[in-house]
């Protein structure tokens, strides 16, 4: 069960740095631009400062164009070898190819009524209107070009990759403007891949950005996804999700079919099972991932959204060492 919980404390003030609107509220004519504006100063620039400007391993491109060949070097990616060169000179050359950086990027997603969960002061919903908001001014200031899929009860809007600032702010208003969601209905992320893989036209760095609450069974269309694109699974959180704080009886609802039960949190044995339950959910959507073979970036609504921008850094650049024989860091979560 997805679980939206009336939380018997106080209200907080919204975290700076975070979009936050009421579910029912329609945006200002100029909220796209305040927000993203916020972000240029609150985000953005503190990238710039510890990426030194170097965005290489974020934005690099898929370049397919055979430049010339040369003598294989150690560290070379192997699968870059031209074999038949190899056995006629009988020393391994590998093919060199010009690069290729511009990069369409795409954000599939995930705007079911499950992101507007938040256990504290920031919901799911606008952690992924940040992060989406940040990466695409990030690669569309470089002149790539970047789209969207979004999916509410369905696969209900896509915005055609483009550059540009003026194309970013249209893609943020798209998502502060979307209504309330309407009668609830469970998420089925595997049909939401299936029908975002039609419209991708070309070979893209695709971001899923979704908390995978899902129907299961989606890992075989994210494989399909990750068979013609580089895919990254942003998998947004609370820690609320995981484990149970003792705060009394609590009226528990399942976010996407909108069914209640009420909950004794006092009781240590229903938090331990709670907990048990989370293990299992966590370690079937780890199993998801694993059969995908896509990298995941774990995202809560108590991060620190530069520290997450700086592990998906890290992501893109490890991705680049596997192919030499490098070992997959734990902290980055397992590679395919």
């Amino acid at each position: 069960m997805s679980v939206s919980m009336p939380m018997p404390t106080p209200p907080s003030r919204p975290e700076a740095g975070r979009a936050t609107r009421k579910p029912n509220a329609r945006p200002a004519p100029h909220a796209a631009e305040a927000v993203l504006r916020r972000l240029e100063w609150t985000v953005l620039r503190r990238l710039d400062g510890l990426l030194h400007g170097d965005y290489r391993t974020l934005i690099r491109g898929f370049g397919i164009d055979l430049a010339e060949l040369r003598e294989y070097q150690y560290h070379d990616d192997v699968r870059h070898i031209d074999w038949n060169v190899t056995a006629r000179l009988q020393t391994p050359y590998v093919r060199q190819f010009q690069e290729d950086r511009e990069v369409s990027a795409w954000f599939l997603l995930d705007l079911s009524p499950s992101l507007d969960f938040g256990s504290g002061a920031v919901a799911k919903r606008a952690v992924a209107i940040d992060f989406v908001a940040v990466l695409a001014r990030l690669f569309a200031r470089h002149g790539n070009r970047v789209g969207a899929v979004f999916y509410g009860e369905r696969m209900d809007t896509v915005i055609a990759a483009r550059s540009g600032r003026r194309h970013v702010l249209h893609l943020l208003q798209r998502m502060l403007s979307r209504p309330a969601p309407g009668a609830a209905t469970a998420t089925d992320l595997g049909a939401f891949l299936k029908s975002a893989y039609a419209v991708i036209p070309r070979r893209s760095l695709v971001f899923v950005v979704s908390d995978f609450v899902s129907t299961p069974g989606f890992a075989r269309a994210l494989a399909q996804l990750a068979r013609r694109h580089e895919t990254l699974a942003v998998r947004l959180y609370d820690p609320l999700e995981s484990e149970l704080p003792d705060l009394g009886l609590l009226t528990m609802q399942d976010a996407e079919s909108g069914d209640q039960i009420l909950v004794d949190t006092h009781d240590i044995g229903f938090r331990r099972r709670f907990a048990a339950a989370a293990e299992r959910r966590e370690a079937e959507l780890r199993d998801a991932f694993v059969q995908a073979g896509v990298d995941a970036l774990d995202l809560s609504t108590e991060d620190d959204l530069v520290g997450a921008l700086m592990r998906f850094a890290d992501l893109r650049k490890q991705r680049s060492r596997l192919a030499a024989g490098a070992s997959f860091p734990a902290h980055l979560g397992p590679a395919p």
